[in-house]
């Protein structure tokens, strides 16, 4: 009985509890498609279940449960997130031959985040018994929030990212803090490295990071050969990284570079004809300034020929940081319009609910959204305050981090401070990678890495405390 009350089991119940009533009873609660869905149907051999359903009951609006089955890869779009998703479409067809539930899919990712929980709230623990319950209470409140639960049910790419960022961090962390670490928990570190990186293209370049990590952590005294299987995952990873952003579509890599260009560097330009010549590109293309991919009235076709040799030819990311580079300003002006839509964990324009529910189009659900409304309406969503919360965090890592002797400890640090990096990566690469195109939603990850850097700071303080009082508690008892 002693054991059912430990921290990580009374957090992995109240989590399980919180999914289950959020996801699986009604109302059913999901993310309305934006038309991304898409390129992962496509790939795994899934279509829209009704279709004689109207764009507007399809798109934006409603979210959806069911989805038909079809032919497997009648397109290809590479992440992680395939076998995530085939798996259970796979055995789900066996059982179910008239449609895909969204929810079997949305299990797989609560599994994941009840086992990420868990290991984390078990790390928290071996500080003190009410860090752990504190920290797991923190990660209930946010990890589990509504904003991002929804995208369980659905075909997004968010959830893979989120519930490996978690894995990942919890894993990497118990591996490095074990007192005999072992090429078993090395493993399972390099697989939730992997899902990571693989899930969505512009994460891959955080795989050369954690490439990096894999070199510390050989200097560890783990078992027989530890030090080859460190550089053998150091060298996989970097070459997976490498690999996935190569092989991005053409057609993804055009879709960046457009949105990059117009919707970014020219989006708002006082100056439109001289940043394109700053870029190397033809005048003529200012016609096409402050426009997206996505628009069908723009003066010239997204996919017009001329643009082949005038643009998508001509210019590359390189060229654009180069541009940001000569014109910092325009980089911070950027950056101030990312910041004042960074705390939104998930786009408001996307409804939550199925049609037959009755609720309004777009209707957003609400139960369980304290976090991600006090992100939303609270935080001060600006540069500065970005600022201020990373030197903070980073002061409490490296006060931390030079207290500590051990490599274990270090390496933990070093992990902590690779959580940082990769939040500020991912509030970079929309604005260098994707304008200002929908870039709420593209700060999704930014969002995660400021959560898990936010309860990261909860926990220390927490476990400062604790300390703090343990230590008054003795002296009382010694005099």
């Amino acid at each position: 009985m002693k054991k059912l009350f430990k921290p990580q089991i009374l957090t992995a119940l109240a989590g399980c509890g919180l999914i289950v009533y959020l996801l699986f009873l009604k109302p059913f609660v999901g993310v309305a498609d934006n038309g991304d869905f898409l390129r992962m149907m496509n790939t795994v051999g899934l279509n829209y279940y009704d279709a004689a359903e109207s764009y507007a009951d399809r798109f934006f609006s409603f979210s959806h449960s069911e989805f038909a089955y079809d032919n497997l890869f009648r397109g290809f779009y590479p992440s992680s997130q395939i076998l995530l998703i085939l798996v259970p479409r796979l055995l789900a067809g066996l059982f179910h031959g008239s449609y895909f539930d969204i929810r079997v899919l949305g299990a797989v990712y609560a599994l994941l985040l009840l086992a990420a929980t868990w290991l984390i709230v078990k790390i928290g623990t071996r500080s003190s018994y009410i860090t752990g319950i504190l920290l797991g209470a923190a990660i209930l409140f946010v990890f589990y929030d509504i904003g991002y639960l929804a995208y369980f049910n659905s075909l997004f790419g968010e959830p893979v990212s989120m519930v490996f960022m978690l894995l990942t961090f919890a894993l990497g962390l118990r591996l490095v803090l074990q007192e005999h670490p072992t090429g078993k928990g090395m493993t399972l570190f390099f697989v939730a490295v992997l899902f990571l990186v693989c899930s969505k293209i512009q994460n891959a370049p955080v795989g050369l990071a954690f490439a990096l990590i894999f070199l510390r952590i050989a200097a560890l005294k783990g078992e027989s050969k530890w030090r080859k299987l460190a550089l053998r995952f150091a060298v996989a990873v970097a070459l997976v990284s490498i690999i996935i952003y190569v092989a991005a579509p053409k057609e993804l890599k055009h879709i960046n570079l457009y949105q990059t260009v117009f919707f970014g560097i020219l989006n708002e330009s006082p100056d439109v004809k001289g940043d394109l010549r700053d870029l190397g590109l033809p005048e003529r293309l200012e016609v096409l300034a402050g426009t997206n991919y996505f628009q069908t009235d723009t003066a010239i076709k997204q996919d017009d020929p001329s643009l082949t040799p005038d643009f998508y030819d001509r210019v590359s990311h390189k060229d654009v940081l180069f541009f940001y580079l000569k014109h910092p300003g325009r980089l911070i002006d950027n950056m101030k319009y990312a910041a004042e839509n960074s705390m939104a964990i998930r786009p408001y324009y996307l409804g939550s609910y199925e049609k037959s529910e009755g609720k309004p189009a777009g209707a957003i659900a609400m139960t369980y959204s304290g976090w991600s409304e006090f992100k939303n309406s609270r935080l001060p969503d600006s540069l500065g305050f970005l600022i201020i919360f990373y030197l903070v965090y980073y002061a409490g890592v490296l006060f931390q981090y030079f207290r500590t002797r051990e490599t274990s400890g270090r390496i933990a640090g070093e992990l902590m401070m690779l959580l940082g990096l990769i939040g500020l990566f991912s509030f970079m690469v929309p604005i260098l990678g994707d304008g200002r195109a929908d870039i709420g939603k593209h700060l999704f990850m930014f969002n995660v890495c400021f959560d898990m850097m936010a309860v990261a700071m909860f926990g220390w303080i927490v476990h400062l405390l604790a300390g703090l009082w343990n230590n008054a508690s003795g002296r009382k008892r010694r005099y």
